[in-house]
């Protein structure tokens, strides 16, 4: 399923990169996508403001934003200081929210297949190619898996959604580190590409005994069979948002140069283990001041204004004290 989703405006369109004319335009993560999208529909109907963004996935994003082509790029694989100063980006977080492993299995329901970070590395690696391996009945006594392969599914696009969970497999497995490591693109051992959490979405619903990774709106919306994981506390967790604030709680922004934190793998027993924020790129001194202004009205309103559409579709809104140092970085770092 190759196609990029674009929001222009208030609406949700399927469109060629090719671009519309907007007041704003951004592109990049599909992790954010149905957020973004919500947000797009309540600006433009309180503001009669548009936005047009393109769910490309993250390493899209950030050649758009290097290349100026964009308002603002976004991605969930945040860029470090040393990069952000090389092409004069100023980055921000703008939402979290959970990536979670989905499946594809007859007479399974959402929640009752679980997994740890090493049984979930090994089946990427190829090392577990059937539902009934001993390492998954093992975590699985109770449940009825059927002799049939593994289809894995993973990403072929660059993406966030794909550094955070590589992140989480490199520190949940040795194996996995040493030999795939992590990035928003790696060597897959094995696996089916699909674009976008979307195409990911599409392909495990068509394709029976399948395993795939989502950001977890994306498995709400499409119905999909979400798995419970072990955390870093030994404790089995069910992907819910108390789990993902549990995470969340951990991190600490104001002591972290252009906002990078990683929140895969969070110490307590109650945090989701790949909690993760997406984040936004722009240019501190853009050539169209009036746009990058522009985005920045719409940023502000949507912290302002949108943490009830983000509880909604189940992401974690910023806590105000990460908002006000937010609004201190835009005053000292963006140009108007």
């Amino acid at each position: 399923m190759n196609f990029i989703k674009t929001i222009v405006a208030a609406g949700l369109v399927a469109a060629s990169t090719s671009a519309f004319a907007a007041d704003i335009t951004g592109a990049g993560a599909t992790f954010p996508f149905p957020i973004y999208s919500k947000w797009a529909d309540a600006y433009k109907k309180e503001t009669s403001n548009g936005l047009n963004y393109q769910s490309i996935g993250s390493g899209g994003g950030i050649k758009q934003i290097q290349a100026k082509t964009v308002t603002f790029g976004a991605t969930d694989a945040p860029l470090k200081a040393e990069q952000l100063e090389k092409d004069g980006l100023a980055q921000w977080p703008m939402v979290m929210g959970a990536i979670v492993p989905v499946v594809n299995i007859e007479g399974v329901k959402a929640g009752e297949l679980v997994f740890d970070g090493e049984t979930l590395a090994s089946v990427y690696l190829g090392k577990i190619t059937k539902w009934d391996d001993p390492a998954i009945k093992k975590l699985n006594p109770n449940l009825k898996l059927p002799s049939e392969a593994i289809t894995v599914v993973r990403r072929s696009d660059g993406s966030g959604t794909t550094f955070n969970f590589t992140n989480y497999l490199a520190k949940a497995s040795a194996d996995w580190k040493s030999k795939v490591g992590e990035g928003t693109a790696v060597e897959w051992p094995v696996g089916v590409g699909a674009k976008g959490n979307e195409g990911v979405s599409g392909n495990i619903s068509q394709t029976k005994n399948s395993i795939g990774y989502v950001e977890y709106a994306y498995a709400k919306q499409n119905k999909l069979t979400y798995t419970a994981l072990v955390n870093k506390g030994g404790k089995t967790v069910q992907p819910t948002v108390e789990a993902f604030q549990a995470a969340a709680s951990n991190a600490d922004w104001a002591k972290a140069p252009g906002y990078y934190v990683i929140l895969t793998d969070q110490p307590g027993d109650k945090s989701w283990p790949i909690t993760a924020a997406t984040f936004i790129l722009m240019h501190k001194d853009a050539t169209d001041k009036a746009s990058s202004q522009e985005a920045i009205k719409f940023f502000r309103w949507a912290f302002k204004n949108g943490g009830k559409a983000a509880e909604e579709l189940d992401y974690i809104p910023m806590p105000d004290s990460v908002v006000q140092l937010i609004e201190k970085t835009w005053a000292a770092d963006i140009k108007s």
